[in-house]
């Protein structure tokens, strides 16, 4: 069975993740532990790492079953077809966000250096940096093509 990406509605990931599962569909919603600050508190929670997306493993005569549950909107399609994921590249993503990270730090980027992350979710990934603005960084990651924004910590 390949994966498929589903495209949901805004915050609704976790959800229709969990709403799939139930009806048996196997399911993945990478989701990362952020640091929430409020006018009185800071808290952790879990967010997807992948806004409006999640990942589902369905044969292709089965695909409709997923617009039972309410939150989904479409399939994410590529050339005209329904975007289709390596099992290695979901392996990949998972090995990935099982490592714990406390925060990734920058230091002195300019746009257009390539680094080496060394800690974080993408940890020994290879990006080269986009733009920088305020305690934000644009992030062009090359194994997987896509912008990435982090907040730089300064200590």
């Amino acid at each position: 069975m390949p994966w498929y990406v589903l495209y949901t509605k805004p915050r609704n990931e976790k959800k229709v993740a969990d709403s799939l599962e139930k009806i048996g569909i196997v399911t993945y919603c990478p989701l990362v532990k952020v640091v929430k600050q409020w006018s009185d508190r800071k808290k952790k929670v879990l967010q997807p790492l992948i806004s409006s997306y999640v990942f589902v493993k369905v044969d292709e005569k089965d695909r409709d079953l997923v617009f039972q549950v309410a939150g989904v909107v479409r399939y994410l399609f590529w050339l005209g077809k329904p975007a289709i994921i390596r099992e290695e590249e979901i392996e990949t993503l998972q090995k990935w966000l099982a490592t714990d990270y406390a925060k990734v730090a920058i230091h002195t980027l300019q746009p257009g250096s390539k680094i080496i992350l060394n800690e974080g979710v993408f940890k020994g990934q290879s990006a080269i940096v986009k733009e920088l603005r305020g305690h934000k960084v644009k992030l062009v990651l090359e194994a997987l093509g896509v912008l990435v924004t982090m907040e730089r910590i300064d200590d």
